[in-house]
């Protein structure tokens, strides 16, 4: 990355750069107290830009056709065994006749759209505005930058056929979880939440089932709603089995 591309600020579709960068995100601005009054004046027109996030990104993603989402940490470099297993999923994806989303951003992102744009398939990104942006990588084909969290992950969560979960951090979990939770409270159809990496993941499954499971805190079953995987044609045979029906 470039000392231009790391002053850059990208703040939905407008770029900002030094003295002209924000000191907050639009989302710090939506989730903070302005003062006395203050948000009667503010809150009402920001409703209107949550509004246009959603018309910008139902009206560009309309006519992707089936997808499959590709998560997993920013942090990944390139060489990394997790890189490359993204870049075989997301051409298997391809192969199943389906685009590829990601975040857009670099590390598992950016493997997953490398993965689907050379094997000639529809490599999406969405982007999200934060304090240190990233940008959209080399490899996007169709972009879309929002301000808002939640605008992003309903766009996400709409146009995808399936989540395959790579190793990640925070940012990973919530779209996870959000996705999970939506499916267990049948407010959504039930997907392919795949998660790559058994040896990763295998604490967080354990607690899940031995200690909110024993807990009462969900059913007996809803652990089923995951699927864990360690390689590329283990995950793309459930994305088949969903494919197909």
């Amino acid at each position: 990355m470039t000392p231009e591309e790391r002053d850059s600020y990208r703040k939905g579709p407008v770029t900002l750069r030094g003295r002209q960068r924000p000191a907050r995100t639009t989302d710090q601005r939506l989730l903070e107290e302005d003062g006395p009054g203050d948000w009667v004046h503010s809150d009402p027109w920001r409703v209107l830009r949550i509004q246009s996030e959603f018309v910008e990104g139902f009206g560009a993603l309309a006519e992707l056709g089936p997808a499959v989402s590709i998560f997993g940490s920013a942090r990944t470099p390139r060489d990394h065994p997790h890189y490359l297993l993204a870049e075989e999923i997301a051409r298997g994806i391809v192969g199943l006749d389906h685009a590829v989303i990601t975040g857009g951003g670099p590390g598992i992102m950016e493997a997953g759209n490398k993965g689907a744009k050379e094997s000639g398939g529809v490599s999406v990104g969405l982007g999200i505005e934060l304090p240190f942006e990233q940008g959209m990588n080399e490899y996007v084909d169709l972009g879309v930058d929002f301000r808002y969290f939640f605008a992003r992950k309903t766009v996400f969560v709409k146009y995808s056929s399936g989540f395959v979960v790579m190793p990640g951090g925070f940012g990973t979990f919530d779209e996870l979880f959000e996705a999970l939770c939506l499916i267990q409270t049948h407010k959504i159809r039930k997907f392919p939440l795949i998660l790559v990496g058994s040896d990763y993941w295998a604490g967080l499954l354990h607690w899940i089932r031995d200690t909110v499971g024993e807990y009462g805190a969900i059913s007996p079953g809803d652990l089923d709603l995951l699927h864990v995987v360690d390689c590329a044609e283990e995950a793309l045979t459930v994305l088949r089995e969903f494919c197909v029906r």
